[in-house]
């Protein structure tokens, strides 16, 4: 049977630096919405263009075109042992059918993590990024400081705050993410297949958190 995964966290939760370690150490493709949509895109394919068109209107991608990019990459081989989902539900329409699409496939979602950071950790985190203009080395002005402020230590280069790291954007960006995806939480809870995992730990706690949920269901 195949394991999948669909890995939850809010924005600045490390979700997708655990999502890396957690596939490569299970032997599960890593498969991120984003991703994929980046890559139809580029490549132009049908599902790519039809995404365009709804993007080139200002409109949200529907749904069916989303699953369909969804189910053409657990379609590969690299995931005949299973996947681990980033990004991909986002709410219980789109879960319900992963639901169905794994069911054709053989399989089901096996656990849902849910990396859980408080909101004001989310806003020091991503709030306190500084990037530089030149290369796009990162800082940040607590956990990791450029020597002197405002100037990138490798290349000289002026810092400056991306509209994604200001403070106001980062708390809007959290405050749709728990709206958004409360219901999906609500939805895996109701199936007990949620696990939550403290995200504030220190970065290999959460890791081996993780994993040791995830390995106590591997193959089941």
């Amino acid at each position: 049977m195949p394991t999948y995964i669909v890995l939850l966290g809010p924005p600045g939760a490390g979700k997708g630096t655990q999502a890396a370690v957690i596939s490569e150490e299970m032997g599960l493709a890593h498969i991120s919405s984003g991703d994929i949509f980046r890559e139809n895109l580029k490549a132009q394919t049908e599902l790519g263009k039809m995404a365009q068109e709804y993007m080139n209107r200002g409109e949200l991608v529907p749904d069916d075109v989303t699953i369909a990019m969804i189910r053409e990459r657990l379609s590969r081989p690299d995931c005949v042992a299973g996947a681990l989902l980033d990004g991909f539900p986002r709410t219980p329409a789109q879960a319900k059918a992963l639901d169905e699409m794994l069911a054709t496939l053989g399989g089901k979602v096996n656990l849902v993590p849910l990396i859980s950071v408080p909101a004001e950790v989310l806003v020091e985190r991503l709030g306190g990024r500084w990037t530089c203009r030149a290369q796009g080395h990162v800082y940040h002005a607590k956990y990791n400081p450029p020597k002197q402020a405002g100037v990138c230590d490798i290349d000289g280069s002026e810092l400056y705050q991306r509209e994604d790291d200001q403070p106001a954007t980062v708390e809007r960006r959290i405050r749709v993410y728990s709206e958004q995806t409360a219901p999906l939480i609500e939805y895996y809870r109701d199936l007990d297949l949620l696990c939550e995992v403290d995200g504030t730990q220190p970065i290999e706690k959460v890791t081996e958190a993780l994993l040791q949920a995830v390995r106590s269901i591997a193959g089941k």
